[in-house]
């Protein structure tokens, strides 16, 4: 197992994720197009961290939005609008998605244009509690195809990224997924979310027991989508799935998973939408299609339908 500070040499890996294309075999025979704007998001995603940090120390303003447990602070909103400002300073001809813009009335469409997706605070209800599990998440696609992915967990001061083709790292060391293939041998993360409906409370309580049931050896979730992606990416956790997350909250950890040899499904199986507000990230095929087994799925209003409520 490795975590973000282990020193093993990245191991290639040749799953081909549905919204990852296959990294080249010939690494350098393609232009580095899209560096700058990665070295931009880690310019970012640092700044935004202090933001986050300073305001630990101070009172909250705190505002709800879908419901009184679909949080949102002032802090959220200065950093989203830190970093549209930035990025449409240097990249002006870029599309923008984020978590408060939408929230706002900002449509949210995925184009073939090179387009930043971004959740400021991934982790609010943690932030507003001072759980120490916040992240900033900044994903970039281009050609609907996710290209590359920031996640900086700010209270740890853990600094995730991936490059498509390139591989992933946690404050510089390369991230590899457990080699674990049985289930009973395995950690499992998933996260309540802030949907209150029975019927959907219901079908998660029962999806989390089915599974503690196989057995496994346990269910975790630090109450951050990004950041349980990314301790899949680190070996920590063999799995993580959930129904409700948003676009924002998956985008980036989507290429930190693939990018350290992991796969990304849809929690009925099949490729992973990232509109589909559903994901399921595994170390292996072995691991993620057990847990499909025992998911009780259930739909979610899509990120990108005509109306787009955020609930």
């Amino acid at each position: 197992m490795q975590s973000c500070t282990d020193l093993s040499l990245f191991l290639p890996f040749d799953f081909i994720s549905p919204v990852i294309e296959r990294r080249s075999l010939h690494k350098g025979t393609m232009p580095d197009l899209w560096q700058d704007a990665m070295d931009h998001a880690v310019t970012m995603a640092r700044k935004a961290g202090e933001i986050v940090r300073d305001a630990l120390q101070n009172d909250l303003k705190i505002m709800c939005k879908s419901s009184s447990v679909d949080l949102v602070t002032k802090t959220d909103q200065n950093v989203e609008q830190l970093i549209i400002t930035s990025v449409k300073e240097r990249f002006p001809e870029h599309s923008f998605i984020g978590e408060e813009s939408v929230a706002a009335g900002e449509p949210c469409v995925l184009t073939e244009n090179p387009t930043w997706i971004v959740d400021p605070v991934d982790g609010t209800t943690n932030f507003v509690h001072g759980y120490p599990f916040v992240a900033i998440s900044i994903g970039f696609a281009v050609n609907k195809m996710l290209e590359f992915g920031v996640v900086y967990s700010c209270i740890e001061d853990k600094m995730y990224t991936a490059r498509k083709g390139k591989g992933a790292f946690c404050n510089g060391q390369p991230l590899q997924v457990s080699d674990q293939k049985e289930i009973n041998q395995s950690i499992i993360a998933t996260e309540f979310g802030s949907n209150r409906d029975p019927d959907a409370v219901e079908k998660i309580f029962s999806s989390m027991r089915k599974i503690l049931c196989l057995p496994v050896h346990g269910i975790r979730g630090v109450g951050s989508a990004a950041i349980n992606m990314c301790l899949v990416a680190s070996g920590c956790v063999e799995a993580y799935y959930e129904i409700g997350i948003h676009c924002w909250d998956v985008a980036a950890a989507a290429v930190i998973v693939s990018e350290a040899g992991g796969v990304l499904m849809d929690v009925e199986g099949g490729p992973m939408d990232l509109m589909s507000r559903r994901v399921l990230a595994a170390n292996n095929n072995i691991i993620g299609e057990r847990l499909v087994k025992e998911i009780e799925a259930f739909s979610a209003v899509r990120d990108d339908a005509p109306v787009n409520p955020i609930k």
